[in-house]
């Protein structure tokens, strides 16, 4: 069964078994990074919570996924691989959520999913890869700075963002008796959660008004609805969830 289960974290690009993911997700699209970071995990994670069995080997793949989720986003400059590591950081989490029940990762995974989505739409939009290229975003579309730049943070859990809530969930359910454990994912957490505010920040404090050679952008056509949309949703997303549990 630790076989099987390994071949099937394999598949899912969990740590100790993550090593192709950043590599093979440097060389694609948006739209199939998209794909690799979420529609490749369905399959794996569905058979593993028909499969796997809560014992040490899952508790240690847990920890590892959300240290080296954390630890390997810190020194990268390919938003690519930023969003791998993360990802990796992600699959821990969903597995912890094996610990509660067998629902709850859906919920995180659709969660996790639509703010890819969101953020993938802008950086695609853009032709965004390298965080050089986000620095040197043109002034005047501060909107979109600020929806991908708030969606990133949502991406890394902050509240009050949508990001925020499947971790919240997963954090009431185990704080009693995985105390241990949950506080260690917290902290790396923590760590994801920095290199996005450090991106964040330097966006925002980095004033360049020069177009990138490698960035495609339409003064009159950056107002996308689905953009708009996506990170409406993602970045008050919580708060309407909260208001919406409030009525009913």
């Amino acid at each position: 069964m630790m076989i099987m289960n390994s071949t099937i974290l394999l598949k899912l690009g969990a740590a100790p078994f993550h090593f192709w993911f950043p590599e093979i997700i440097e060389g694609l699209n948006w739209f199939n990074s998209l794909i690799l970071m979420t529609w490749q995990k369905i399959a794996p994670m569905m058979i593993l919570s028909y499969t796997m069995k809560l014992n040490h080997f899952i508790y240690m793949i847990i920890i590892m996924s959300t240290f080296i989720g954390s630890i390997g986003g810190l020194n990268q400059i390919n938003i690519q691989k930023i969003l791998a590591y993360s990802s990796i950081n992600h699959i821990g989490w969903m597995l912890s959520s094996f610990i509660i029940n067998d629902i709850i990762w859906i919920d995180y995974f659709l969660i996790y999913s639509f703010i890819s989505l969101s953020i993938i739409l802008m950086f695609n939009k853009f032709n965004i890869f390298m965080l050089n290229q986000l620095f040197m975003m043109i002034n005047n579309l501060y909107m979109i700075k600020y929806f991908m730049l708030m969606n990133m943070l949502s991406l890394g859990g902050l509240p009050p963002f949508l990001g925020f809530l499947p971790k919240w969930i997963i954090i009431q359910n185990l704080s009693n008796n995985n105390f241990l454990l949950i506080t260690f994912m917290i902290m790396m957490s923590l760590i994801t959660l920095f290199f996005y505010l450090r991106i964040s920040y330097s966006s925002m404090m980095i004033n360049n008004n020069e177009l990138n050679f490698l960035m495609i952008m339409n003064k009159n056509n950056y107002n996308n609805l689905m953009i708009n949309l996506t990170s409406f949703i993602s970045i008050n997303g919580l708060i309407l969830y909260s208001i919406f549990m409030n009525f009913y």
